[in-house]
């Protein structure tokens, strides 16, 4: 990619793709950002990204952004079928990249805290995937088909994701609610022992690998990104210290799943998602420099 391509990202004003956002404006790109809100929009526009106020379901605009633009990187939602779609149709036979944004969900099993799973993934072996997960799979297969239409697809997949967001929102998913459950509740509550347990990545070492990605990764290529892996147990402990509590609860996975609901209980909070990145550091000399999402909780996390 050169300085001032002009990038379009969907989720610019979330998470992982606000985050994705001000690296690449930083760094001198033209970044072009869908939003839903007048007020988000506003926002974006003080930081530097161009607002394209719309949504998901503008299959024109989607279509007609992604044409314009010298790649594409879809952080907005990993199971929204008709929006990839239009994208990867908006960038047919241009061979411009597009990154989409999966999960490592998509390995995640069901043992609801009872057990560490010894099986690892990585980009080479076999992926088992629970039947909840197969369409967000199908639409990870969707993108890397996208080569075979001379697009410079790639899909990256994301495990849990820690650290402080450099966008619009600075809170990831997993560890937030865990603290901010607890902050509510008086205690940490975990699902099950909490043994299960997931790979993790900081948010500034997920950015680094996007703009590797945009640069460098061939068509069709799938990554892992992981540097570190925790219980929530032990999750679940750091996060009780930090706050000054003196136990963590272990939560019927039945009653969790009244409270939470069962994707976030069973898969979220309850389930394994043991990765490695294998090809990313191969490929792109990814280096990620942030090893412990412990001490991020412990030292660094906003409370």
């Amino acid at each position: 990619m050169q300085t001032r391509d002009t990038i379009f990202i969907t989720g610019a004003s979330g998470y992982i793709g606000g985050s994705v956002a001000q690296k690449l404006v930083k760094i001198g790109h033209r970044v072009r950002g869908l939003v839903r809100s007048k007020e988000n929009a506003d926002s974006l526009s003080k930081l530097g990204v161009e607002p394209v106020i719309g949504d998901l379901n503008d299959v024109d605009l989607l279509i007609r952004e992604a044409s314009m633009s010298d790649g594409v990187i879809n952080a907005a939602s990993a199971d929204h079928s008709e929006s990839v779609q239009a994208l990867i149709k908006g960038l047919a036979g241009s061979f411009k990249p597009f990154i989409h944004t999966s999960g490592s969900s998509i390995v995640g099993d069901d043992v609801r805290g009872s057990h560490r799973n010894e099986s690892i993934f990585d980009e080479y072996t076999p992926l088992v995937v629970q039947k909840l997960k197969q369409p967000r799979r199908n639409i990870d297969l969707m993108v890397l088909g996208a080569a075979a239409e001379n697009v410079r697809s790639t899909v990256i997949c994301p495990s849990l994701v820690y650290g402080e967001g450099r966008g619009l929102n600075t809170k990831s998913i997993q560890i937030p609610f865990l603290t901010e459950n607890a902050q509510k509740q008086g205690v940490v509550q975990i699902v099950g022992a909490g043994l299960n347990t997931w790979s993790n990545i900081h948010i500034d070492d997920l950015v680094d690998l996007y703009v590797l990605a945009l640069s460098k990764a061939p068509a069709g290529a799938f990554y892992f990104a992981e540097n570190g892996e925790n219980s929530f147990e032990q999750i679940g402990s750091a996060i009780a210290t930090r706050l000054g509590f003196f136990n963590v609860e272990t939560l019927n996975p039945d009653v969790a799943a009244q409270l939470w609901g069962v994707p976030r209980a069973h898969y979220s909070f309850g389930s394994n998602s043991r990765v490695r990145s294998v090809r990313a550091r191969q490929e792109l000399g990814w280096i990620p420099k942030n090893a412990s999402a412990i001490d991020w909780i412990l030292n660094e996390m906003p409370i």
